[in-house]
C-alpha cells in the first residue's frame, strides 16, 4: 500500500497587529460599561439601596439641632473724646472687636444670662433634655442647657452675630436674644450713668394708660353681656346663618304644603263630581286600599263565573254577593281613612309653615336690633382699641428707654433679633438625601464595575475583540427551545428561524476573514465541554453545503464522539477502524468501507470516529492522520473537524497542526477569558490562522445589549411580517 506524500501546507498568514502581542489594550466604551451595569443590576442595586437607606436611617437618628442667630451693630466712631471721666466704649480696631467677642464668651456674661431666665423660660430650656431622661430622673440645671453659643464677627464690618444651636427651636431663639440684651446691659453698667427720670416718667404714664385701657375694656364687656352678644360681627354671622337655615326650611315646607293642598283639592273635586276616588294616586296607594281593591276585583270575577252556572237565589251566588258587599264596604272605609289622613297631613304642614314663618320673623327682628346696636358697640370698641394702643406705645417706649439709656455713651445697637427657625439644620434632610443618593450611586457603580473585574467569564463582544484580541465571527442565540434532532440540522432543512440567520451570519464572517482559497480544512474547538462546538460544527458545515460547497464533517472527538447521534447514524465505521485496519490511502476514500463516509445531504458528508479510543493521541500524532486530511481536501472543497475542548485534553492542539484554519467557540458566561486567551496564544504560536470566535448561547434579550449585532430583532420583524 503506497502512502501519499503529505501536502505541504501554505505558509500561515501573519496575524493582525492587534494580536502581535499578548497584552491587548483594554479600552471599554460607554456601551461596554452600560452592559456591565445592566448585567449586574439586580446584584448591585439592592446592595446600593441598602447602603443608601441604611446610611440615611443612621444619620436621621441624630438628635435634631436648631440654629438661631441674633446680630448687633457697633456704630463707626466719629467723635474725639476730651473728657477723661467718660468711658470710651467705641469699637476702633480689630482688637476692640476681639475684646467684645471674648466678653461674649466669658463666664461672667454666661452667669448673667442664666440668672435672667424666668421659671417659664427655664422650663423651655429644659424641655428637650427632659424628653430624653428616663422616668424619675431629676432634670439638669438650665445653665447646662444653653446649647452651643458661638459669637462671631462679620468680616469688614462692625457686626457681631450670636449663633446658638439647641435641641429646642424656641430655646435657641431665647438664648440668642437674651445674650444680646445681657451684653448691652453689661456695657451699660460699665459705661456708667442712668437716665432714671425718663424711666420713672414713662412708668407713671404706662400705669395710668393701663388703668384707662382696663376701664374701657370693662365697659365694652359689660355692654356685650348686657345685650347678650358675643361680638357684633359674630352675632351677625350667627343670626345670618340662622336666617339662611330657617329660610331654606321654610321654602321646603311651603312646597310641601302646596303639594298636600293640591292632593286635598283633587280629592274634594272628585267627591263633588262623584268621580271614582281610586283614580287618585294617593288614595289608590294608601294603606290597605290596594289590597282591598284587588280582592274586590277577584270576588267580582268569581261572581261572574258563578252566574253562568247558578241562579241568583243559589247559596253560592248569595254568598258571593255578601262577600262583595262586605269588601266594598271595607274599601269605602279605607278611602275615608285615606282622606282623613290627608287632612291630618295638611293640618301638620300648615302648622309647620306657620312655626317656621314665626321663627324667620324672629331672626329678622334680631338682625334689625343688631343693626341698631352696632353704632354704640363700634364707639365703645374704638375707645377700647385706642386706649390699648396708647398703653402699648408707652410700654414699648419704656422698654426701649430701659435698654437704650446711655446709648449716647455706648455705640451698640441691636440689629436683628433671632427668629424661630423653620426646621432643624442638623440633620439636614436635603444634604443627607444628596449624600445618601451619592453613596448609593458610588456603591452601585463600585459593585457593578468591581464584579466585572472579578467575574472573568466571557460575556460580550468587547471580551472577544478587545480582551482576547480575536474577530467576533457571530453570535448564536440560545436554541434550547428546539429539539435536539432539529437544532443540529438547521441549515440542511431550509427553515426560516432566528438560528438559521445567525449561522448564515457566521458563514459570511468566515468567508470575509479567511485568507485561503478552497480546498481547505477548518478546526472548530472550545475551551471546556458544553460550549456548543459540535452544534456550531454541524451548522457551519451545513451552511457551506447549502451554498454549494462539497463539505466533509469529521468527528475527531475520539474520546466522546457525538456527531453520529445528531445525524441518526451508526458509529461502526470511521477513523479508528480505518487506522486499525492499516490506514490505507489508496483508492476513493469517500467510498472506503473502513472509513464509512456517510452522505448526509446533497453537498454534506459525515466521517464518524468509528468508536471510542483511550489513546487518541497515537492516531492524531501519526503522519497518516495528516495525509488523510490532505487527501480528503483533494476530494472535498471544505473539511470541517470537530475536536475535543482545549481545556479538557490536548487533542485539539495536535489536530490544529494538521488543519489550515481554526474557529474558536465560546459559550456566554461559561469559560474564563484568561483561559481562552491562553489557548488562543497556544494556537497562534502553532502558526494557525485563527479566524475568530463564535459567541454561543445568548438569549434574544442579551443579544440586543451585549453586542452591536441587531440582526436577531430585525430578523423577527422582517420574517414576522412575511408570515
Amino acid at each position: 500500500m503506497a502512502e501519499a506524500s503529505p501536502k505541504t501546507p501554505p505558509p500561515a498568514p501573519q496575524p493582525s497587529t492587534a494580536r502581535d502581542h499578548d497584552d491587548v489594550l483594554q479600552r471599554r466604551t460607554l456601551r461596554d460599561y452600560y452592559i456591565i451595569l445592566r448585567e449586574r443590576l439586580w446584584i448591585a442595586l439592592p446592595i446600593a439601596l441598602l447602603a443608601s437607606v441604611g446610611y440615611g436611617y443612621w444619620k436621621m437618628r441624630d438628635t435634631p439641632l436648631y440654629a438661631a442667630t441674633a446680630t448687633m451693630q457697633f456704630e463707626k466712631p466719629d467723635t474725639v473724646l476730651s473728657t477723661q471721666t467718660v468711658v470710651d466704649t467705641a469699637i476702633r480696631n480689630d482688637m476692640d472687636m476681639n475684646t467684645a467677642i471674648q466678653q461674649l464668651t466669658s463666664g461672667v456674661l454666661r452667669r448673667k444670662v442664666i440668672e435672667s431666665f424666668t421659671p417659664d423660660e427655664q422650663r423651655i430650656l429644659q424641655r428637650a433634655a427632659l424628653k430624653r431622661l428616663p422616668p424619675g430622673t431629676s432634670p439638669i440645671s438650665s445653665g447646662l442647657n444653653l446649647g452651643n453659643v458661638s459669637p462671631a464677627t462679620m468680616r469688614n464690618s462692625y457686626l457681631i452675630s450670636i449663633n446658638v444651636t439647641h435641641e429646642d427651636p424656641e430655646a435657641a431663639v431665647l438664648v440668642a436674644n437674651r445674650y444680646v440684651r445681657q451684653f448691652m446691659d453689661y456695657l451699660l453698667d460699665n459705661a456708667g450713668g442712668k437716665n432714671s427720670a425718663a424711666v420713672e416718667y414713662l412708668e407713671q404714664q404706662a400705669s395710668r394708660l393701663e388703668k384707662e385701657s382696663e376701664a374701657a375694656e370693662q365697659k365694652l364687656q359689660h355692654y356685650i353681656r348686657s345685650k347678650g352678644i358675643i361680638s357684633l360681627d359674630s352675632s351677625k354671622d350667627i343670626i345670618g346663618e340662622a336666617l339662611k337655615k330657617v329660610g331654606g326650611t321654610l321654602i321646603q315646607e311651603r312646597l310641601r304644603l302646596r303639594e298636600v293642598e293640591n292632593q286635598y283639592n283633587q280629592v274634594e273635586a272628585f267627591k263633588t263630581g262623584n268621580r271614582n276616588l281610586l283614580e287618585i294616586s294617593f288614595i289608590a296607594t294608601h294603606g290597605v286600599v290596594p289590597g282591598l281593591k284587588s280582592q274586590l276585583n277577584g270576588l267580582q270575577q268569581e261572581q261572574i263565573l258563578l252566574a253562568d252556572r247558578y241562579l241568583e237565589r243559589h247559596p253560592k251566588m248569595i254568598d258571593a254577593a255578601t262577600r262583595i258587599a262586605s269588601t266594598a264596604d271595607q274599601l269605602e272605609k279605607a278611602k275615608d281613612l285615606a282622606i282623613a289622613d290627608l287632612r291630618t297631613r295638611l293640618a301638620e304642614v300648615r302648622q309647620s309653615v306657620k312655626t317656621y314663618e314665626e321663627e324667620y320673623a324672629n331672626h329678622e327682628k334680631k338682625n334689625l336690633e343688631l343693626g341698631d346696636l352696632s353704632i354704640e358697640y363700634r364707639s365703645l370698641k374704638d375707645q377700647s382699641d385706642i386706649a390699648k394702643n396708647n398703653y402699648r406705645q408707652v410700654l414699648d417706649r419704656l422698654n426701649q428707654t430701659r435698654t437704650t439709656k446711655n446709648f449716647d455713651k455706648i455705640p451698640l445697637r441691636p440689629l436683628d433679633d433671632a427668629t424661630l427657625p423653620g426646621g432643624p439644620f442638623s440633620p439636614n434632610k436635603t444634604a443627607l438625601t444628596r449624600t445618601a443618593v451619592g453613596l448609593g450611586v458610588l456603591v452601585f457603580l463600585g459593585i457593578a464595575v468591581g464584579l466585572s473585574f472579578i467575574d472573568d467569564r466571557i460575556k460580550s463582544a468587547w471580551d472577544v475583540e478587545s480582551f482576547i484580541g480575536a474577530n467576533l465571527l457571530g453570535i448564536i442565540p440560545d436554541l434550547a427551545n428546539l429539539k435536539d434532532e432539529e437544532k443540529y440540522t438547521l441549515l440542511l432543512e431550509n427553515k426560516q428561524t432566528p438560528g438559521v440567520e445567525a449561522f448564515l451570519s457566521v458563514y459570511s464572517s468566515i468567508k470575509i476573514h479567511s485568507k485561503l482559497d478552497f480546498p481547505k480544512s477548518i478546526l472548530i474547538t472550545s475551551t471546556i465541554p458544553g460550549e456548543g462546538k459540535t452544534l456550531i460544527s454541524c451548522n457551519v458545515a451545513g451552511s457551506f453545503a447549502r451554498h454549494g460547497r462539497r463539505t466533509l464533517l469529521i468527528d475527531c472527538d475520539l474520546r466522546r464522539p457525538m456527531l453520529h447521534r445528531h445525524f441518526a447514524q451508526q458509529n461502526n465505521a470511521g477513523l479508528i477502524p480505518w487506522f486499525e485496519a492499516g490506514a490505507s490511502l489508496e483508492g476513493d476514500l469517500a467510498t472506503s468501507p473502513t472509513l464509512g463516509v456517510i452522505k448526509v445531504s446533497e453537498n454534506l458528508s459525515l466521517l464518524c470516529s468509528g468508536g471510542r479510543s483511550k489513546r487518541p493521541t497515537e492516531f492524531l500524532e501519526s503522519p497518516r492522520f495528516g495525509q488523510l486530511l490532505e487527501k480528503l481536501k483533494r476530494e472535498y472543497e471544505l473539511v470541517i473537524v470537530d475536536s475535543p475542548p482545549l481545556g479538557a485534553v490536548t487533542d485539539s492542539l495536535l489536530i490544529a497542526e494538521r488543519v489550515d484554519e481554526v474557529i474558536y467557540v465560546c459559550r456566554f458566561n461559561r469559560a474564563y477569558r484568561k483561559h481562552i486567551r491562553l489557548y488562543m496564544r497556544a494556537l497562534r504560536n502553532g502558526k494557525n490562522e485563527v479566524l475568530g470566535v463564535v459567541l454561543n448561547g445568548l438569549s434574544p434579550r442579551r443579544i440586543e445589549y451585549y453586542s452591536n449585532y441587531r440582526y436577531y430583532r430585525s430578523y423577527k420583524k422582517y420574517y414576522g411580517a412575511q408570515t
